[in-house]
């Protein structure tokens, strides 16, 4: 079976080259209905296709031979869809999977720090009034949830990977407040931990019941709320301790349980209800907008270790280095202000370093210059080049 796609993009550049992609997507069947569960999966799996190519939100308008109409998802692609196969469709219990092949037409970025990975520190939400927990005793809901959220992003394929640390509780109302007046110590204590260069933070304000859904007169009916979902999200530059991106996000789900019963946020019961798919959605337009917030940003890294002409920094594989890649220095000296803040202070050098071994999570690398390396610390910062492409003509 052949599903034809349309779709109305942003092009970006000139420079074209095409690519198959086979992607695979899932949607949650909530009450038995298969074909809301079959447009979730192959929404999920185009989604996939185009951020793994390099996609970024804009918006878009998808008509899909009864598969996808009247879409929302919003994307802006640096490529043009022009084929997609349907390969292969199943239900697995609650779940439904579709596999595309689409044909993508892709055009050169004109980001070209996309080509890296960016690591992030996903960690565990803060409920700011956990009284709104008391409905289904859903206390661990900041737990679960952040769960939740670390395995939707760590399954999409695109420049962004997550570093889970939601086991432990953690202060961050002070990170969302107007004044800034935050503890720039924990988000770097966060980076060590975790060797990341960015740290998310999350709060969740609101989850209470909102409108009642049945007649009051239809006394024979359970109850059935709808029940509000507001988030926030800060993410952290781990180097200059400053906020690089925020985001809100709203939503309503019908809660369908009744008001004494304990309900279990880490089953896949709760996840298939109308609310948990809601909440769900919010987890997926969250790794778009965090692609697009952190692929055109510098990657760098620090020094772990010196050695004479040879350093030993935190970036390695699972950042895109390769080994050849050339990275400058810059010494770190930071600046504190009369009240005792620091300010993240960085200066060029003419050091560069060249990398002749590569690990998962670090590399080795060599001085470039027969000159000696001239007054390296530990913690200086390193900053891979990108070499723009050279263009020419032929007389």
């Amino acid at each position: 079976m052949k599903q034809i796609l349309f779709i109305t993009l942003l092009i970006i550049s000139t420079h074209v080259r095409a690519e198959w992609f086979e992607v695979i997507g899932y949607g949650g069947i909530v009450d038995g209905n298969t074909t809301i569960a079959r447009q979730a999966a192959v929404k999920d799996a185009i989604t996939q296709a185009l951020i793994f190519s390099g996609a970024t939100v804009s918006s878009v308008q998808t008509v899909a031979d009864g598969v996808l109409e009247q879409d929302e998802l919003k994307i802006k692609t640096h490529g043009q869809i022009q084929h997609v196969n349907l390969i292969n469709e199943q239900q697995q219990g609650d779940k439904y999977s579709v596999t595309l092949h689409l044909d993508i037409v892709s055009q050169q970025s004109q980001c070209i720090e996309s080509q890296f990975n960016k690591q992030i520190t996903v960690t565990q939400s803060q409920l700011v009034q956990p009284s709104q927990a008391r409905l289904g005793q859903i206390f661990d809901f900041p737990k679960a949830g952040s769960q939740r959220l670390f395995n939707t992003l760590n399954e999409r394929k695109n420049g962004v990977k997550m570093i889970p640390y939601i086991d432990k509780k953690i202060h961050v109302r002070d990170f969302f407040a107007q004044q800034f007046d935050y503890n720039a110590s924990l988000i770097e204590s966060l980076s060590q931990n975790s060797n990341s260069q960015f740290v998310l933070l999350s709060q969740i304000t609101d989850i209470t019941e909102s409108r009642k859904m049945n007649n009051d007169y239809a006394f024979w009916q359970d109850d059935a709320y709808m029940r509000n979902f507001k988030i926030d999200f800060s993410l952290y530059d781990a180097q200059s301790k400053e906020q690089v991106w925020m985001q809100h996000y709203s939503t309503q789900g019908i809660w369908p349980f009744k008001k004494t019963d304990i309900v279990d946020v880490e089953s896949e019961k709760f996840w298939l209800t109308d609310y948990g798919q809601k909440i769900q959605t919010i987890y997926s337009k969250l790794s778009q907008d965090l692609n697009t917030a952190v692929s055109c940003l510098e990657t760098s890294g620090k020094i772990l270790m010196i050695d004479q002409d040879r350093v030993v920094i935190n970036l390695g594989k699972s950042h895109g280095l390769e080994v050849g890649q050339t990275l400058a220095i810059m010494y770190r000296s930071n600046l504190t202000a009369a009240n005792g803040i620091q300010f993240a202070h960085q200066r060029n050098t003419i050091e560069q370093i060249v990398i002749e071994q590569v690990n998962m999570q670090s590399a080795i690398a060599r001085n470039l210059s027969d000159r000696p390396l001239s007054n390296i610390q530990l913690n200086d910062i390193v900053k891979v080049i990108i070499n723009e492409p050279e263009s020419f003509t032929l007389d």
